[in-house]
């Protein structure tokens, strides 16, 4: 799948379809046990919800998937990003890694604890910073409760637009 979460062990797209449709199956594909691009897709556009790395460059340090080996060599131009989507209220990481980019582009002093946020100023746009926990099951966190976290963000953020 080329696009975001397509590691078919990873649980953003059931948890997806636990807050939407209570229905954690519901963009998988389980005949071929994969998951459905373009009901995702169209799923996002229609709520307005969109995806991006923080990096446009990085570099594994060692041959894990964890945040903590990875080296940023090319941060994403967030501004110029967020320029292309003026209605954009909210951003959410899903890593460390990411949150810790984010928060030294924004000049946050204070990072979000996991499921919470904290407010800032881009411009004279009022934003909010969300630090969601990880989809990944070796995040010590059962998809129920990450999906209730995910919800509370979601719905919050989606009634900012």
């Amino acid at each position: 799948m080329d696009f975001f979460y397509p590691n078919f062990s990873n649980d953003m797209w059931r948890i997806f379809g636990i807050v939407f449709f209570d229905d954690k199956n519901h963009f998988v594909d389980l005949e071929h046990k994969c998951f459905r691009k373009d009901d995702i897709m169209d799923f996002l556009t229609q709520h307005g919800i969109a995806l991006y790395d923080t990096a446009t460059a990085v570099v594994r340090t060692k041959n894990t998937a964890s945040d903590k080996d990875l080296e940023v060599v090319e941060p994403t131009d967030v501004d110029a990003l967020l320029s292309c989507l003026p209605q954009c209220k909210a951003i959410a990481t899903t890593g460390q890694k990411a949150t810790d980019v984010l928060c030294a582009h924004f000049g946050l002093a204070q990072q979000p604890p996991v499921g919470g946020f904290v407010e800032f100023q881009h411009g004279n746009q009022s934003m909010r910073l969300y630090r969601m926990p990880s989809s990944s099951r070796a995040y010590p966190l059962g998809i129920q409760q990450k999906a209730q976290a995910y919800k509370q963000m979601l719905f919050h953020s989606l009634q900012l637009l």
